[in-house]
């Protein structure tokens, strides 16, 4: 049996950041406004983390039951590695899928119904990302997935939920934050180009290739800031953003410079943290404005 440890391992909390900046992000649009529902915030965190653990245990599971996991380099799989039971792994992915249903059920309830549609989908797209016999994340469409749904969706349902509303602000806002959550999918299939070739499983990154894929990281780090700085009409404080700039440099360098198996491990850590400190200074600075 595995170990709470292992467990908490397998939830991959490195890709947590990828829940929290959303959410971050459309509470300081709110905020912003003058409108901000701290309950409802807590509420969005509660859920956007209910999901990313849901799908991180879910893509466990699947791929481990595939074996398309035998040979990963990276953070400890449950399923693959026998640590744990397939069944006992899947019933905790929808065991954070149902937890999520219900807080998203209350969120709709308190705000407007049709959000239990977008919920819905959601769910289905954390699912059907490595599940079911024809996963879209084997079909290189999981970056375009990440940034609707870790951007878009995530931002501007943060927003609506508190404002009943979606200004621009919070459209604009979900750009650079998508951006930073498709570079995190990239640098960690970057990562698993060898393994992933020979599991046929076609990323975006088995797809493009090793140097396509590299030049995509940076062009989404390097985006994300442009885009943000773009949104300099909602609030002067938003070029609080050139402060992660400096995290930014070593996790680029080292993707450029041609990292390969293990040596990608520290650039996804260090992603994480750029896309959780450049989403909260960006949260501040259109809560100033």
């Amino acid at each position: 049996m595995a170990t709470v440890g292992e467990w908490m391992a397998g939830a991959r909390p490195r890709t947590l950041p990828a829940a929290i900046a959303p959410v971050a992000v459309g509470t300081g649009v709110a905020v912003g406004a003058g409108q901000p529902v701290w309950w409802k915030a807590a509420l969005c965190l509660l859920l956007a983390l209910l999901l990313q653990i849901g799908v991180n245990y879910s893509n466990d599971y699947s791929d481990g039951v595939r074996g398309t996991d035998a040979r990963r380099v990276g953070p400890v799989r449950l399923t693959a590695t026998r640590l744990a039971r397939p069944r006992h792994v899947l019933a905790a992915a929808l065991g954070c899928f149902a937890a999520a249903a219900a807080t998203g059920l209350v969120l709709a309830a308190t705000s407007s119904l049709w959000l239990v549609l977008v919920g819905a989908l959601a769910i289905v797209a954390a699912w059907f990302y490595t599940g079911g016999s024809r996963p879209y994340g084997y079909r290189a469409l999981g970056e375009l997935s990440v940034f609707v749904f870790f951007g878009l969706v995530a931002v501007v349902g943060t927003a609506y939920i508190q404002l009943l509303a979606a200004p621009w602000t919070a459209w604009a806002a979900a750009v650079p934050v998508g951006l930073v959550a498709v570079a995190l999918l990239v640098v960690n299939n970057l990562r698993d180009i060898p393994s992933d070739t020979e599991a046929g499983k076609r990323t975006l990154a088995v797809v493009l290739g090793d140097r396509a894929t590299r030049l995509l990281y940076a062009g989404a780090v390097a985006g994300a800031f442009a885009v943000a700085l773009l949104t300099l009409a909602a609030s002067w404080w938003v070029a609080l953003v050139l402060l992660a700039v400096p995290l930014a440099v070593a996790p680029v360098r080292t993707v450029l410079g041609g990292a390969t198996g293990p040596a990608l491990i520290p650039p996804l850590a260090a992603t994480g943290r750029l896309q959780l400190v450049m989403s909260l200074l960006y949260a501040v600075g259109l809560a100033l404005g």
